[in-house]
């Protein structure tokens, strides 16, 4: 072989195993990268919808602690519960059953958008998550110390807008109600929260829930004016009080405000009734005098046939 054609074929070959070498460099860097996006929005889509009722290594809250889940299941059941958890439970299958029941009969709702690769890709990242010494998902940390009257009326004002949120947030009671809270209760838009304690199973649930809702009204507005542990301690304070008290979510608040309605009613009927007595009076009084004779001013005017 000729001195040109060997650097010929060098050249070549070194061309060759450089774009080799690129190409290789180039499809793992994109497939990291897409790892990386993917691991990113599975991880901001649990933050977003399941850490109001799960933890990865925080304990049960209202749902049970996910880390090594993918141990407990296959993969195949667990993307298809992820996607509908009601219809599992709906078809009698006993482990969906067993969940059910450990949550006291809660039934986990149905993640909007949810889809089998959305579902693999949060399987991932709570495989990956339950890994570490401690997940970034393993609970909002909330003070244990004793709850305080001083509490409870701070959360009184809190959930009567008297006080309101840090972040900006709605007062509590523009959705919701709570039993003697109030003359009128609350509104009606969401749950009542009477019970909401006990619902949640204590402190802890009840924090996790405050700290991320995940209902679909409330979800859009604190996510961007989230509650702070401050807050959400009086607010846990004022449930933890009611449900205490104990009691259903009474119908008073109806009854006082059709009461109102009756009596504001008869108030504003009375009133037209003193309104119009005397318009009626003043133009009898014009008519019987005329006709009388009186001229208003107490002079009497002759009426006699001239």
């Amino acid at each position: 072989m000729s001195a040109s054609l060997r650097r010929t074929f060098g050249v070549m070959t070194e061309f060759c195993v450089r774009g080799l070498f690129l190409l290789t460099v180039f499809t793992v860097s994109e497939f990291v990268g897409v790892s990386f996006v993917r691991a990113q929005d599975a991880a901001a889509f649990f933050k977003q919808n399941c850490t109001s009722c799960h933890t990865v290594g925080g304990g049960r809250l209202t749902g049970p602690d996910l880390k090594d889940v993918t141990t407990r299941k296959d993969s195949q059941w667990l993307v298809q519960f992820l996607q509908s958890p009601k219809a599992m439970i709906d078809s009698g299958d006993p482990y969906a059953l067993k969940l059910q029941t450990e949550a006291r009969g809660v039934v986990m709702p149905n993640i909007s958008g949810i889809n089998p690769q959305q579902a693999q890709a949060l399987l991932d990242m709570i495989a990956a998550e339950s890994k570490l010494s401690r997940s970034q998902f393993a609970g909002m940390q909330i003070s244990d110390r004793p709850l305080t009257v001083q509490d409870v009326v701070k959360g009184k004002l809190l959930f009567l807008g008297e006080q309101p949120l840090s972040a900006g947030g709605p007062a509590c009671i523009s959705c919701h109600t709570v039993r003697g809270l109030t003359l009128l209760g609350g509104g009606r838009l969401g749950p009542d929260l009477t019970r909401v304690y006990e619902r949640l199973q204590g402190r802890k649930g009840l924090s996790s829930w405050l700290s991320t809702p995940a209902s679909p009204t409330m979800a859009p507005v604190f996510k961007t004016h989230a509650m702070q542990p401050e807050e959400i301690l009086s607010l846990v304070a004022l449930f933890e009080d009611s449900a205490r008290k104990g009691g259903e979510a009474d119908t008073t608040p109806v009854l006082n405000f059709f009461l109102l309605g009756v009596g504001g009613m008869v108030l504003g009927l009375v009133s037209l009734d003193l309104v119009w007595k005397k318009r009626f009076r003043g133009v009898r009084w014009s008519l019987v005098h005329k006709e009388n004779g009186h001229n208003g001013n107490g002079h009497t005017e002759n009426r006699g046939e001239r």
